[in-house]
């Protein structure tokens, strides 16, 4: 293979053999983010691009493989343009992290359309021997991995040099995970088995064993290893837990014995994953009993674990609000429900952007993240920054305007100390005073549907406002057609409203969302509009804050939960309920 989208790298190459963790971005070390944003080329698995590909810098070249194991071909990435659909790599040159553009070419294929391991090697030394820097992704840990490893002896013999950094075995993160702990103060033996390669010998020297058992399997054969391990000399009531989807937000866990275990698993309907690739866990042994997991499972306990939350903003606008929400267990889905163009004259913004410079104002007020970016973006226009802010007051409205204001130089001079809002800002700013303030002007960048309230209070402070629309704010385009079914169809957990225009133009380019999904509003008046809508409010912030209002969602997802629990109910999450079932009013 001569793949032509490689860039160019040093003159000697190197290869980083990288551990991804079982599932859980967020448990990469240091040093792998480290090696992956100093790589020119990555190599990995679809399954673990997902985890990886983040954290690779811009122009990265990646190539996707398959296994024996796991014949699918490798997940189409966002903007994806197919070329050919036979080969057993791929070429996915990243324009900018989270951005790729991917191009599948052919590559060394065995006959019968089963990659084998040398297929990756091949990729790996060709690239190295170009002068790359390679970084090689695989699940878990490296030394863990046997085509890792076979790949690792290859490099070798061809004089390729390499390094390896270690990763969380699959084996010990996802018991972690699970609340299931592998020793205890009588640090028992943990014997660690792979059921889809073990020998008959294997099974009997941890069968006559007394200690923890760490089996990798898959949901066709976990079943079958119980059987082992009872035909080798364990007893059919020894406590077992399986794990599927260890580390990641779709993990369920169940608990059982060796004997009783594939009823279990029949009785839950569980069925092997279309993705397929990480193993299931199985822990076996008198430390994996249920009354011990339900004390230590603190990841599926997390009061939103699983709960696809839809969140109305955009990437960038959501971007605290979707990591707070992952810390809560919920996985965030962004949908874009405005989209800001810039204003139909521009010549009233370029007027007070001049203003600034040549002493026109006193102070300048931003409300929302938006209003500073139309600010900078006309800054850049004509070469200014932030030293054009120069002995000008600044205000802002919320958190994150504050931050954006931080991210271009400037600190506000004034931030509301108590609601976020207009009304909050009127309440901390000074009146006009003609001895202290030289000049009695404000310049307001804002939307062009922004609310009069701000203009009022000021000039009933005394001050003259220049009240300039930066940008406009018009009704974005309908989501996928598989978001708008979801909405519609039941198929997200809660919906997160941030403000009234989020609640109708999400309604008009979506549709109303079912009645099984939870409605959570940022405040009064956005409840307001969401009632008007056919919407039955389930939670509401104490403030208006968007991190209060997903506190106050995790609130209530704990509730519900330990409603669930103290009535001897399954623990599910709102859209598996049965269609039309009612749902509580939150006291929230």
């Amino acid at each position: 293979m001569s793949p032509t989208t490689l860039p160019a790298g040093p003159d000697h190459g190197h290869v980083t053999f990288l551990g991804a963790g079982p599932g859980d971005p967020g448990l990469l070390t240091l040093r792998a983010v480290e090696a992956l944003a100093n790589a020119d080329v990555l190599v990995a698995e679809h399954d673990v691009l997902d985890v990886v590909r983040t954290h690779a810098r811009a122009g990265v070249a990646v190539l996707g493989t398959d296994r024996e194991h796991d014949l699918s071909p490798p997940s189409p990435l966002a903007s994806a343009s197919t070329t050919s659909t036979s080969a057993s790599s791929s070429v996915d040159t990243f324009s900018g992290a989270g951005a790729p553009q991917l191009t599948v070419v052919d590559g060394a294929s065995t006959t019968g359309g089963a990659p084998a391991v040398h297929d990756a090697a091949h990729l790996v030394m060709e690239a190295a021997r170009g002068g790359k820097r390679v970084v090689r992704a695989v699940s878990g840990d490296p030394g863990l991995d046997t085509y890792a490893t076979e790949e690792m002896l290859a490099c070798a013999a061809a004089g390729v040099p390499f390094e390896v950094v270690p990763g969380v075995a699959t084996a010990v993160g996802v018991p972690a995970y699970a609340g299931v702990p592998l020793r205890d103060a009588q640090g028992a033996d943990v014997r660690f088995v792979d059921a889809r390669t073990a020998s008959d010998r294997c099974w009997t020297e941890v069968g006559v064993s007394d200690g923890t058992v760490v089996v990798s399997a898959t949901l066709e054969t976990v079943a079958a290893a119980a059987g082992e391990l009872v035909a080798a000399g364990r007893k059919p009531d020894t406590p077992m837990t399986v794990t599927v989807g260890g580390t990641t937000t779709r993990q369920r866990t169940w608990a059982a014995t060796l004997g009783t275990i594939a009823q279990t698993l029949k009785q839950a309907k569980v069925l092997p994953s279309p993705e397929g690739g990480r193993p299931v866990i199985a822990v076996v042994g008198e430390r994996s009993a249920a009354a011990q997991r339900e004390q230590l499972s603190w990841f599926e306990n997390k009061p939103l674990f699983g709960w696809r939350v839809l969140v109305p903003r955009t990437k960038e606008q959501a971007a605290s609000l979707s990591d707070q929400l992952r810390s809560y267990g919920a996985v965030p889905h962004e949908v874009p429900t405005i989209a800001v163009e810039p204003p139909r004259t521009p010549q009233q913004m370029e007027r007070a952007v001049k203003g600034l410079v040549t002493g026109r104002y006193e102070w300048i007020a931003f409300t929302s993240v938006n209003a500073v970016k139309a600010v900078r973006e006309k800054f850049e226009e004509y070469g200014l920054d932030a030293r054009a802010f120069a002995g000008i007051k600044v205000a802002a409205v919320g958190e994150q305007t504050a931050k954006a204001l931080v991210a271009f130089g400037v600190k506000p001079d004034l931030v509301p100390s108590g609601e976020q809002s207009a009304a909050g800002l009127l309440e901390d700013w000074p009146p006009y005073d003609p001895v202290f303030d030289p000049i009695d002007r404000v310049f307001l960048p804002r939307a062009d549907i922004a609310t009069e309230t701000l203009v009022a209070g000021l000039i009933e402070l005394g001050w003259e406002v220049d009240d300039v629309t930066a940008y406009r704010t018009v009704r974005a385009s309908p989501p996928p057609a598989e978001t708008r079914e979801a909405i519609k169809g039941g198929g997200f957990d809660a919906v997160l409203f941030t403000s009234s225009s989020t609640v109708r133009n999400l309604v008009g380019i979506a549709g109303k969302p079912h009645n099984v999904t939870v409605i959570a509003c940022i405040g009064p008046a956005t409840a307001k509009t969401a009632e008007e809508h056919g919407l039955r409010v389930d939670v509401m912030a104490p403030e208006p804050s968007v991190h209060k209002l997903a506190e106050a969602l995790a609130d209530f997802g704990l509730r519900r939960r330990a409603a669930a629990v103290e009535a001897g109910d399954p623990v599910t999450r709102p859209s598996e309920r049965r269609p039309g079932a009612r749902r509580r009013r939150s006291t929230t």
